[in-house]
């Protein structure tokens, strides 16, 4: 079928609206009518110098749609359901076997280069060209999306669809980074650095699990207002010097915070936050991008913990559907995050967000 997309043709480029020939679905695809699909930071992967991912590309992994047709083999979906998109998996690697669908064995090929496993893509421009469509497993700045079946989150029909793309990704990380992988509880404390999308998500979710102090590190000062409307105790401006020993002072006994979270991949702040926690504190890492970090050896020494986090270590296909029933309850208004704009204006949406003034952009087709 013909369908609008907006493609990346090289790093340094602008997206440009095309006519797309996207292939039917065939064994473990859907096809997904969009609603909406965010664009989230992962996305400016697609412009790192070298062109690391295959061009030319469609972008996009933040869908959220009805689903149109079904391949073979594909169960739990059919014609007719809304679904939320996530991340791609294998699903029979050990750590898909064992709900860690974001550290899946093949976790790079499937979701970060945009390439079929077998390096045939599955659409092509209207000159015939192929044009490479399967950016973690779905490529949803588009009007349609040929999804792995692995990708697809069926939801409930009586939901604002074109908002919940968010859910599959910036918003599942953060929050879930929370909840699920830090494992934060009431009467915790910690820090967050970086209020975007993922950073607001882990807010609301520190404020869920009942953290009696959550600070946010941000330097936009409209972000840091968000920040404590949405929940933090504490707000600091991350342009300000010595951001460990200021986060330290806001816990009541100096000692410093239980957990950290870091979204900014920035070595410098990374550092900050591991000097930030308690002696047996943990610091979850989220942010993409550093091509190293430093730490101070001693610090760990003394029983604080670093580690990795993909997707926030859920599972999508619960998780997502936990979201959506707290956003029902008025407790996860993660929707406050979102400014929407047609799929045409995609350029201004990617400019809106890296100049900061918008959290979380939502694409919509015409």
């Amino acid at each position: 079928m013909l369908i609008d997309a907006a493609v990346l043709r090289a790093a340094d480029a602008p997206y440009a609206i095309e006519k797309v020939e996207l292939a039917d679905p065939g064994p473990g695809e859907v096809l997904v009518r969009i609603a909406g699909t965010g664009m989230c930071h992962t996305d400016q992967l697609g412009r790192v110098d070298g062109d690391i991912v295959a061009k030319p590309v469609i972008l996009g992994h933040e869908g959220a749609g009805v689903v149109e047709a079904v391949g073979p083999g594909v169960r739990g979906v059919a014609a007719g359901d809304p679904v939320v998109l996530s991340i791609d998996s294998c699903g029979t690697c050990a750590n898909c076997r064992d709900a860690r669908p974001g550290n899946c064995r093949d976790m790079a090929a499937l979701n970060l280069t945009g390439v079929q496993l077998d390096g045939t893509p599955r659409a092509a421009g209207l000159d015939g060209a192929p044009v490479h469509n399967r950016w973690f497993g779905q490529s949803s700045f588009a009007s349609h999306a040929l999804a792995s079946a692995r990708c697809v989150v069926p939801v409930p029909g009586d939901l604002p669809l074109e908002l919940l793309g968010p859910l599959g990704c910036g918003v599942q990380t953060g929050a879930a980074s929370v909840l699920v992988s830090l494992g934060v509880r009431a009467g915790d404390s910690i820090v967050i650095f970086g209020a975007g999308a993922v950073g607001l998500a882990a807010v609301l979710a520190a404020r869920l699990a009942g953290a009696t102090v959550i600070v946010a590190v941000e330097r936009h000062p409209a972000r840091r207002e968000l920040a404590r409307e949405l929940g933090a105790t504490h707000v600091l401006d991350g342009a300000d010097g010595d951001l460990a020993a200021r986060v330290r002072a806001a816990v009541p006994s100096g000692e410093g915070v239980q957990f950290a979270l870091d979204t900014t991949a920035v070595p410098e702040v990374v550092s900050a936050a591991v000097a930030s926690l308690r002696t047996t504190g943990v610091c979850g890492l989220v942010g993409v991008g550093a091509p190293e970090y430093r730490l101070d050896a001693t610090l760990l020494l003394m029983g604080r913990t670093v580690k990795g986090i993909i997707e926030g270590d859920a599972v999508p296909h619960t998780f997502i559907p936990k979201m959506i029933e707290l956003w029902r309850q008025g407790r996860f208004p993660f929707d406050r995050l979102i400014r929407t704009y047609p799929l045409a204006e995609i350029n201004r949406a990617e400019a809106d967000a890296l100049a900061g003034e918008v959290v979380k952009p939502v694409m919509l087709p015409a």
